[in-house]
């Protein structure tokens, strides 16, 4: 049944360079039709300068209604961060009474989006939920579900687990992973593009993300320190992306500040989501914790060393080897992807994400969840 032809207003949050180049299929997607009107939130890393105020990446895309909202300061921890957040986000949609809002994955941004909704009885839906891993991430995104009226999950997996958290199974819609419908268009730059852009010169390389595991902050320089030796003494080349801006993301940082001098590796803040793709799709491998390499990595056939235990049970394939912080292991695991055969997987959807959940919303149905959430008990 198609939608009534009153004008849908839906607000997409996005906090990181992360669920930006997962939502932007969507919010294009919905854009592109005239019974809808978007609406971005943005906030969080995007509005950092020390992580390359990205949020000039979410405006570049051309949607009219922008609206941008720094939502901490350099020492504030997370629940200010999500307290934040929530008065930002809840001052704005009293201003434009949205229909829906759109929040992705696990981070405090989405929870805040979660929680305005949910208290202002406006329809919520998350994106990729349903799925575990280590650190509170995991904690936060079950939360953000249980705060949501509608599921857009990336597999059955993860929509097992949400009916595991007593959602209704009629909400919850398998559309995939909407990364995969950019890592599958013809829009990627090429490597030569990306090399250009950004100055890089090597034929071969590998790519380190890590990011801070909140729980694990006391060992986080340890844990680091060995990271960082082990790529000095792998002598490859390497491509480093700043972490995510958790608690602990210094001590990182100041690791990486060993490497800056280095003429072999190359540090940036960030780096265009699309570029970053082709620049994986390019790479020897992926070594760290980021979930890049355990999703992303899989799909183009790349080997990933997921280091320590924030993707832990994420997703296992023979492209992904699980590491500890050992130097040992470490350098066996660098072996281990040099004689790997790269096969893609597909793991995460066919690249018809935006297209399913455009669907999905184009629909009277869709409008008429009822926002009183009941618990559904597993049978």
């Amino acid at each position: 049944m198609a939608l009534d032809s009153a004008i849908k207003k839906i607000i997409f949050l996005t906090g990181t360079r992360a669920d930006f180049g997962k939502l932007k299929a969507l919010m294009l997607k919905l854009d592109s039709k005239e019974k809808f009107e978007i609406h971005v939130f943005i906030t969080g890393m995007h509005m950092l300068s020390k992580y390359g105020y990205t949020c000039t990446e979410v405006e570049r895309i051309g949607i009219k209604n922008i609206y941008k909202y720094i939502n901490q300061s350099a020492n504030d921890t997370m629940e200010c961060v999500l307290a934040k957040t929530i008065t930002g986000l809840s001052d704005y949609v009293k201003e434009i009474s949205p229909d829906l809002i759109i929040v992705h994955g696990d981070r405090v941004e989405a929870l805040a989006g979660a929680a305005v909704g949910a208290l202002n009885n406006i329809l919520v839906g998350h994106i990729e939920g349903g799925e575990v891993s280590g650190t509170v991430d995991e904690l936060i995104r079950h939360s953000v579900s249980k705060l949501s009226h509608v599921h857009f999950v990336a597999n059955d997996l993860a929509k097992k687990r949400i009916i595991q958290l007593g959602e209704i199974p009629d909400s919850i819609h398998i559309i995939g992973s909407p990364d995969v419908d950019v890592m599958n268009s013809d829009s990627l730059p090429s490597i030569a593009e990306v090399r250009s852009r950004y100055g890089l010169c090597y034929d071969k390389y590998s790519i380190l993300m890590f990011h801070p595991v909140t729980t694990e902050v006391k060992e986080l320089h340890n844990q680091i320190k060995t990271v960082v030796d082990e790529v000095i003494a792998s002598e490859k080349n390497y491509i480093v992306i700043y972490p995510n801006n958790d608690h602990g993301s210094n001590i990182i940082l100041r690791e990486y500040a060993r490497l800056e001098k280095l003429e072999n590796i190359k540090i940036f803040p960030s780096m265009r989501f699309e570029y970053f793709l082709t620049l994986l799709k390019n790479a020897d491998y992926i070594i760290g914790n980021s979930s890049a390499g355990v999703r992303e990595a899989p799909h183009f056939g790349v080997p990933a060393i997921n280091l320590g235990t924030r993707q832990q049970n994420r997703v296992k394939c023979s492209l992904v080897i699980d590491t500890a912080f050992d130097s040992i292991q470490i350098k066996e695991a660098i072996a281990w992807s040099d004689q790997l055969v790269r096969t893609p997987q597909a793991l995460f959807g066919n690249g018809n994400s935006a297209n399913q959940f455009c669907e999905i919303l184009d629909s009277s149905k869709f409008w008429n969840i009822d926002k009183q959430k009941h618990f559904v008990d597993w049978k």
